[in-house]
């Protein structure tokens, strides 16, 4: 499989959800990180780690067959030389249901390597239902919480 260069973290993340909307694994597999220390949580998942099971996760993922389509939307980013974060809501709809679904809300990570952008961690989780508000219109002013 032939590494692409991804010159900016928004190159590998368009990449990313293009190989996602694709069932495309090896483009998928492109994105990420050739490091053991990758890790991926998907929605209602446990934390996969490494590349093999990272790999594995997609290619269960896309034996499905469902064809995906996402729209981001309240993107924010937290950039540096070498590492950055994104926070975005997915909005995915499924080609053969006519009910819209709640977005996910995603944390992705990338690193600058060698090779350009590649992401070292996907984490996805439903979108809690007071939040689906916020994903449709962008941030608003939250409530304070201690955490």
């Amino acid at each position: 499989m032939k590494k692409v260069l991804f010159p900016t973290p928004q190159d590998a993340e368009a990449a990313f959800y293009d190989a996602f909307a694709k069932c495309d694994l090896d483009g998928m597999m492109a994105v990420w990180a050739d490091d053991d220390d990758i890790f991926c949580i998907h929605p209602h998942g446990a934390r996969i780690n490494g590349v093999a099971q990272v790999r594995e996760s997609w290619r269960e993922i896309f034996a499905s067959g469902q064809t995906l389509r996402f729209h981001l939307r309240g993107q924010q980013y937290l950039n540096g030389m070498m590492l950055s974060v994104h926070s975005v809501y997915e909005h995915i709809t499924v080609a053969d249901e006519a009910r819209s679904r709640n977005p996910m809300v995603a944390t992705n990570i990338y690193l600058r390597t060698e090779r350009g952008w590649r992401m070292v961690a996907h984490h996805a989780s439903p979108c809690p239902s007071a939040s689906v508000a916020s994903a449709e219109t962008g941030p608003q002013a939250a409530a304070k919480t201690l955490h």
